[in-house]
This record gives structure tokens, C-alpha cells and sequence, in this order.
């Protein structure tokens, strides 16, 4: 009986380590196999996440190729459209007359893109070549605004007019010259650093000049263009110069479409210019024009002239010369509405029209040039001889 009930207990307390063990093991594997559920919706729920995070990012690659497609476009065409709508401005004044007042902002808009696109190494030229770099700034502040003074002088301009040409003498490179000079195969990096050092000085030359050479026809406030000029110029720049040290990584994806808003820009304002002026163009806007012309051609004649007089390289030469031939005509003409007569701003705006046809066309010309002379193994102070 005894061993009987041994036996049984035997049995029992098998029984009981069993069933313990059942216990244990389903406490066990019943939250392993939870977690393993939670880990497989994770991963399902990231995996959806990814996957719509890619065809977001895919979209916007898109986008941001098309955008620059359409920017390059824009940049490729920028002549043509300037036309366009100083034609449809003209016809059809009412339709953009809306701008003016907003033409300092637009300005200043664009001037914030190209405070974006400069990094600390489109100044190394004026370090790397002090020479060429002073060479460009001295011209662009010599030979245009003495330019302008003779030629108002020689056709007797009316005292708004012959403000106007001289504002535009006395303005900074515009930016459009540094595509040009890249087109004529010149010295891009010592046009770039020329159009920053010239644009940084505006707030001084600009106003001091034509204190100077304007005041026998039109009272000028030096002072009041000094704090426009900062405004508009300046601080935009110094902004968009800390926005691309803060952001880089961002402004490098979105830096090919600033283009697009430089032409916007500067169409905007040439159509607003050209809206508000229409019956002074009718009276003399030939003559406005043909003097622009002449400013235009003779200051890249004698931009090209004075750099190889100091024998500087062939693509400095080029780069001078576009450099000290197109200006930042949109600043001329914001200038001259902000601070006189609305027929002031009309040499400005016919400017911008004007050399972005002649900055292309030279451009163009010495660029397939200097392409045939590569080609047939010439060297480029031999084709500087036969040009």
C-alpha cells in the first residue's frame, strides 16, 4: 500500500512538473510571438512609409528637373521675352502698368537670387588676379558713366532723359554678363567676382557719380540713393549670402531655377517701364534708343580696347569687355522712378532690351570662335591678333 501511494505521488509530482513547464513555456512564447507580430506590422508600416516617401521624392526630382528645364529655357530665350512683353507693354499698357510700384521689390528679389549662387570662392579671383579683377570694376565706373555724360551732352538730351543714360552709366555689371562671358568662352570666374566687387560698391559709386555727373540738369539726392540702392541691392544680397552658408545643402537643389526669376524679374520691370512711358516713346523714343545703342557697343568696344592695351589674356578681355558693356540697366531704371521723372527710367528699360540681344550675339560670335580655333589647333593669342 505504501509503495502504491509512492508510486502515485511519483506520478503527481511528474504530473505537476509538466504542467508547470506547459505554464512556463506558453508564458514565454506567448509574448516572443506578440513582439514578433508588433515587429512584422512595424515593418510593414515602414515599408509603406518608405515606399510613399520614394514616389514623394521621385515627384519632386521631377519637379525639379522641370523647373530647371523651363528655367534654362527661359535663360536661353531671355532676349526674346524681354522683347515680347516690352512690345505687348507698349500696345497694351493697362496690362502692366500694375508693376511699377512693385519694381524695387522685384529687384530686390533678384538680387537675393544672386546673393544665393556666390560662395566664398567667386571671390578668390580678386585674391588670384588682383590686377584684371580692379581692371573690370575701374572701367565699368569710368567708362560708362563717362559714356553717358558725353552722349547726353552730344544730343542734347532732355534733363530727365539724360539722367536716365546716366544712371545706367553709373550703375554695376548686371549678372546676365556673367552667362554671356561663359558663352564667349572668356574668363567666367573673373566676371563673376568683377559683377559682386562692382554690385557691393553700387551703395557709394553709383550714387556719387551721378551727384556728379547729372546735377547740371536734375536736382540729385545722393543720400536718398545711397538708403535705396542698400535697400534694394545690398541687404538683399548679404541676406541671400547667410541663407546659402545657413542652407547650403538646400540652395544647391534649388540654385538652377533662379534663373526663371531673374528673367521674370527683369522682364516685369521693362514691361512696367515701358507701360507707364508710352506717349514719351512715341515723342523720342528712336532717339532714346539709338543713344542706348551707342553706349551699349562703345563700352564693350572700349571695355575690349583697355584690357588688351594692358595685355591681359584673350578670355580676360572678354570678360572685361561684357563685363563693362551690359548693366544692371533694372537698378537704373527702380533708381530713376523712385527718384524722378517716369521718362528717367526709359533709357533703363530699353538697356535691358538692347544688350540682352548684342550681349548674346558677341557671346555667340567669340564663343565659335574660339571653338574653330580649338578645332583647327590654333592658339587663342593667334586668333586674338585676327580679331
Amino acid at each position: 500500500m505504501r509503495q502504491c501511494i509512492n508510486v502515485l505521488a511519483c506520478f503527481f509530482r511528474v504530473y505537476i512538473n509538466l504542467s508547470i513547464f506547459k505554464i512556463v513555456k506558453a508564458s514565454i512564447f506567448i509574448p516572443v510571438n506578440m513582439v514578433k507580430s508588433f515587429i512584422i506590422r512595424i515593418l510593414i508600416v515602414n515599408v509603406s512609409v518608405n515606399r510613399q516617401n520614394n514616389v514623394n521624392t521621385y515627384k519632386g526630382e521631377i519637379q525639379v528637373k522641370t523647373l530647371e528645364r523651363i528655367s534654362n529655357f527661359a535663360g536661353n530665350t531671355f532676349a526674346i521675352w524681354v522683347i515680347l512683353f516690352a512690345v505687348l507693354s507698349f500696345f497694351l499698357p493697362g496690362g502692366f502698368t500694375w508693376i511699377a510700384p512693385h519694381i524695387s521689390l522685384l529687384l530686390g528679389v533678384i538680387m537675393f537670387g544672386m546673393g544665393l549662387t556666390l560662395t566664398l570662392g567667386d571671390f578668390k579671383s580678386v585674391f588670384k588676379a588682383p590686377k584684371s579683377v580692379f581692371v573690370a570694376v575701374l572701367a565699368q565706373y569710368i567708362i560708362m558713366p563717362l559714356l553717358a555724360l558725353g552722349l547726353a551732352t552730344l544730343f542734347q538730351l532732355s534733363p530727365e532723359v539724360a539722367v536716365g543714360v546716366i544712371l545706367v552709366g553709373c550703375c554695376p555689371g548686371g549678372t546676365a554678363s556673367n552667362v554671356m562671358t561663359f558663352l564667349a568662352k572668356g574668363n567666367t570666374a573673373l566676371s563673376v567676382s568683377a559683377t559682386a566687387v562692382s554690385t557691393l560698391l553700387a551703395p557709394i559709386l553709383t550714387p556719387a557719380l551721378t551727384l556728379l555727373l547729372a546735377s547740371k540738369w536734375l536736382p540729385v539726392s545722393a543720400g536718398d540713393m545711397f538708403m535705396s540702392i542698400v535697400k534694394i541691392v545690398l541687404l538683399p544680397i548679404i541676406l541671400g549670402i547667410i541663407v546659402r552658408l545657413l542652407f547650403s545643402k538646400q540652395v544647391d537643389k534649388s540654385v538652377a531655377v533662379l534663373p526663371l526669376v531673374s528673367v521674370i524679374g527683369i522682364v516685369a520691370v521693362a514691361a512696367a517701364v515701358v507701360s507707364i512711358n508710352t506717349e514719351s516713346i512715341v515723342k523720342s523714343g528712336l532717339l532714346i534708343f539709338f543713344v542706348v545703342v551707342l553706349h551699349n557697343v562703345l563700352g564693350l568696344a572700349l571695355g575690349f580696347l583697355l584690357s588688351k592695351l594692358i595685355k591681359l589674356d584673350f578670355a580676360d578681355q572678354k570678360a572685361i569687355s561684357i563685363e563693362v558693356g551690359m548693366q544692371n540697366s533694372g537698378l537704373a531704371s527702380s533708381l530713376a522712378l523712385a527718384h524722378f521723372a517716369p521718362i528717367a527710367a526709359v533709357p533703363g528699360a530699353l538697356f535691358s532690351v538692347w544688350h540682352n540681344i548684342s550681349g548674346p550675339l558677341l557671346a555667340t560670335w567669340w564663343g565659335k570662335r574660339s571653338e574653330q580655333a580649338e578645332a583647327d589647333g590654333d592658339d587663342l593669342n593667334n586668333l586674338e591678333r585676327k580679331i
